[in-house]
């Protein structure tokens, strides 16, 4: 009785001892990981211009010379493409893999994204480079700068979540509320 007890506490210092090796976490995979900018440290969006698309892929060819096809899920209940696809704009994506698949979690039509948005109180105008210009004058903090980081709207320093997007309205929630916008013709 005893010998079996004392080989069964041997076989699990044994298991446990086997179990602990020093492995070390797998690295992930940054698409700007080689940037230099330290603005855009730690941002897992690939920027790139959708090639073509489908009704649940999209195949971008990203700015650092990648041809990614990136499908999106069917399981998926909301629309995680905001501005609609078009072969030759500029999107924002973020996927992940699964089964060896790029999936798609959510994209931005960047080129969808540029151009004058107004609302009660504010009228701007989002531009390619990254800047903003406020069409009024007295606008109190006016947004000067965009960018997309991890999938959200950075506007100067407010966050948004983009949640909707279309050829004549815009609508972007932070914490603080949702705020809809009108295409300015």
């Amino acid at each position: 009785m005893k010998k079996s007890q004392i080989i069964i506490v041997l076989a699990l210092i044994t298991a446990i001892l086997a179990g602990c090796k020093n492995s070390k976490p797998n690295q992930v995979i940054s698409p700007n990981a080689n940037n230099i900018d330290s603005l855009n440290a730690g941002d897992t969006t690939i920027y790139g211009t959708m090639l073509d698309g489908g009704m649940n892929s999209i195949l971008l060819l990203t700015d650092a010379g990648d041809t990614l096809e990136i499908i999106q899920n069917p399981a998926d209940t909301t629309e995680v493409v905001k501005g609609g696809k078009l072969s030759g704009d500029r999107f924002a994506v973020i996927a992940y893999k699964e089964y060896g698949d790029m999936m798609l979690r959510s994209a931005i039509n960047i080129t969808s994204l540029l151009g004058n948005w107004t609302s009660l109180d504010k009228n701007f105008e989002i531009k390619e480079g990254g800047e903003v210009v406020s069409n009024v004058q007295a606008e109190n903090n006016a947004w000067t700068s965009w960018k997309i980081y991890n999938g959200k709207l950075l506007l100067s320093r407010d966050t948004f979540d983009v949640i909707e997007l279309g050829a004549d309205t815009m609508s972007l929630e932070n914490k603080t509320g949702i705020f809809v916008f009108g295409r300015k013709k």
